[in-house]
């Protein structure tokens, strides 16, 4: 059985297109914007200007959300992380942040935040594991 020091209640993944779903709504993005400490209408504005390029396909979704929401920050920023850590319930040391990016993985552990850098499956299962995130059968459940 492995042994952790801390037990991990949150994982930061970069998902891309999952994220924006049917529940991007009006409510969706007013939460958004107080979530995030933005000024509602201009994030509106700027998502009237950009929603159809996105729709077409024009633009990926992280550049949607660059140009919408995180407009004024974004990875390799600390303060995305700062944001998301907001966020979250879960103290800096209860996170696991799973992303493919050498950079940005070499920032979260600044802020207390543990990365992983995302090369694989099988490395990536192994390392969520040793966190403590995986059971016998190699399924990631919940610690808490």
């Amino acid at each position: 059985m492995i042994k952790r020091s801390t037990e991990i209640t949150t994982l930061f993944l970069d998902i891309g297109g999952v994220l924006l779903t049917n529940g991007w709504d009006h409510h969706a993005r007013k939460r958004t914007a107080a979530n995030f400490k933005l000024e509602l209408t201009e994030m509106e504005d700027r998502r009237h200007l950009t929603f159809d390029t996105y729709e077409e396909g024009k633009l990926t979704l992280e550049e949607y959300l660059s140009r919408v929401v995180f407009y004024q920050v974004r990875k390799p920023d600390a303060d995305i992380f700062r944001l998301a850590l907001d966020i979250t319930p879960a103290p800096p040391r209860q996170v696991v942040c799973n992303e493919n990016t050498p950079m940005f993985v070499q920032i979260a552990p600044g802020l207390g935040i543990r990365s992983i850098l995302y090369t694989d499956y099988k490395s990536t299962r192994a390392k969520l594991a040793s966190f403590g995130l995986s059971n016998g059968e190699g399924v990631i459940h919940e610690t808490g």
